[in-house]
């Protein structure tokens, strides 16, 4: 009889010595509910992972109650929440972001003398992530670890212009029956004008005298990963680029970010 590698026996050994039965099934949810935007009906991921109904529904009312999966309202859809997404940004993949932007973000800065502030999504709003500053003696700027709405800000606009389908469904699920479902349904050709035009110019919403340029930073899908905003303000004591350059400033800075 052929022996095995020891290698490949140490390796199934210690598979088999540090086995998580419940661990794997909510693994394999987690991992099953990702592959589908829509959702799955309890019945579908019984079916799906070829385990008994009832270990199944065990699980998930565990995963619905930690806040990693969230159930439709009529009780049998089943649909992954935000929360992976918030823990990931804890992770270095948001931390090489910052690092990868900020050198840039401080060229534009010094270059278009406006600050700016790079926003990622974050459950139901967004989180400022990283900010930088004009070299001048006045800016307009945010804090960082700021949470900022999405319905009325420049940035909040463009990550909903620009949400993948799985986003676009937890959001409708989380605002269902709510006033901001109602608001969204509102912006819709807004939004609509925003990712035909690939950014948004205009007013803030929250200061007076500042147009708020936002422009997306993109996965390889196309989708926003993230929005770098420029708070644009009007000086009258020094030179700067005016709004159009600043733009494509900002457009050029998310583009060497993007993905795609």
């Amino acid at each position: 009889m052929p022996k095995r590698p020891i290698n490949a026996a140490n390796d199934q050994d210690k598979d088999e010595r540090y086995r998580a039965p419940a661990l794997d099934k909510g693994l394999d949810i987690l991992e099953l509910l990702s592959e589908q935007p829509g959702g799955l009906t309890r019945a579908e991921i019984v079916k799906a992972m070829g385990r008994g109904p009832s270990e199944v529904y065990r699980m998930l009312e565990r995963l619905v109650a930690r806040d990693y999966v969230s159930r439709s309202p009529e009780g049998d859809r089943y649909a992954l929440t935000m929360k992976l997404f918030i823990l990931a940004h804890r992770h270095p993949p948001v931390r090489r972001l910052v690092a990868r932007a900020l050198p840039l973000m401080d060229a534009f800065a010094s270059e278009a003398g406006q600050s700016c502030h790079l926003v990622v999504p974050e459950g139901g709003a967004a989180l400022v992530v990283a900010h930088a500053s004009c070299p001048g003696n006045w800016e307009f700027g945010i804090r960082i670890g700021a949470h900022i709405e999405l319905l009325t800000t420049s940035s909040g606009h463009i990550l909903l212009a620009f949400l993948d389908e799985q986003a676009q469904s937890e959001l409708a699920m989380r605002w269902e029956g709510t006033k901001q479902a109602e608001a969204r349904d509102r912006l819709e050709p807004v939004l609509k004008a925003y990712r035909e035009a690939g950014h948004r110019v205009g007013p803030s919403q929250q200061m007076r005298a500042i147009e708020d340029i936002s422009v997306p930073i993109l996965s390889p899908d196309g989708y926003a990963i993230a929005v770098l905003t420029c708070p644009y303000i009007q000086r009258l004591d020094d030179k700067q680029a005016d709004i159009d350059q600043t733009l494509l400033l900002l457009k050029d800075v998310a583009a060497k970010l993007s993905l795609s």
